[in-house]
């Protein structure tokens, strides 16, 4: 199993590098996520909508069980910011992304692999790790 452990939300819209997520491996497999589709919609109180797809993670990363990893939106671009220090705990992963990912408090992120949803976390500024408990 995939599960996101923390949000991040950017301090200003164009620090794509400041702007990432956890997941970690739950399961007792590893998980590979090459060809995984990066998802993204607002909840509202009205219809659902559907995710808006951001792309495919291409090549990818392979996490083995209980290992995490930050999935960072920038291109490690200098005017983005300045992306978290890796650890030898905690890698990242960048998607090279033109903008945003977080739609605001309530913004859906998924992972899916083959229109298999794979994992979702929910964006919620208030908690403590920035994910809807």
């Amino acid at each position: 199993s995939l599960v996101f452990r923390e949000i991040h939300a950017a301090p200003e819209e164009t620090n794509l590098n400041q702007e990432w997520f956890v997941l970690e491996n739950t399961g007792t497999a590893p998980f590979n996520s090459a060809g995984c589709a990066v998802m993204v919609n607002k909840k509202s109180n009205g219809p659902k909508k559907y995710p808006r797809p951001l792309g495919n993670l291409d090549p990818g990363f392979v996490l083995k069980p209980g290992q995490k990893i930050r999935v960072v939106t920038g291109t490690q671009a200098e005017g983005q910011g300045t992306p978290p220090a890796e650890s030898d705990e905690l890698k990242n992963y960048h998607l090279f992304l033109a903008g945003s990912v977080l739609l605001g408090p309530g913004c859906e992120i998924r992972l899916a692999l083959r229109q298999h949803e794979v994992a979702r976390g929910v964006f919620d500024p208030a908690a403590k790790t920035g994910v809807q408990g």
